[in-house]
């Protein structure tokens, strides 16, 4: 059995697709933008836009029941990976050993202009 997830402290779906969907003791949290969730607006600056994406993912494990101590993979998507250590040091103010596994993609573009996109994989178990 399959549970959507929806929180309004994260910015709504744009697209056919759920914040996140939890099946079995594992949930599946869709890729976060950094949209202000009161706006839908992309915040600016980098460090501020990799700040929100973690604020935003964070406010979905929170919907779910859980919180980034449950989380066991981050897939990062980057449009410039010289930000990669960048994203490093304000990951490590999220997150505390033992860390969880996880890829960085550099990729050509994200939607709405985005510098960053992160999704991740969190068990409640």
């Amino acid at each position: 059995m399959k549970q959507t997830i929806a929180t309004n402290a994260a910015p709504a779906a744009i697209g056919p697709y759920s914040q996140a969907v939890r099946a079995g003791d594992t949930v599946y949290l869709s890729g976060q933008i950094p949209l202000d969730p009161a706006t839908m607006q992309l915040v600016e600056g980098f460090d501020n836009q990799v700040r929100r994406v973690f604020d935003n993912l964070l406010a979905v494990c929170r919907g779910a029941g859980g919180g980034f101590d449950d989380v066991v993979r981050v897939t990062i998507y980057l449009t410039d990976l010289a930000n990669f250590p960048r994203v490093n040091e304000i990951m490590a103010s999220y997150f505390r050993d033992p860390f969880p596994a996880r890829v960085t993609v550099g990729v050509a573009s994200l939607p709405r202009g985005s510098q960053v996109e992160i999704d991740a994989v969190m068990h409640l178990g």
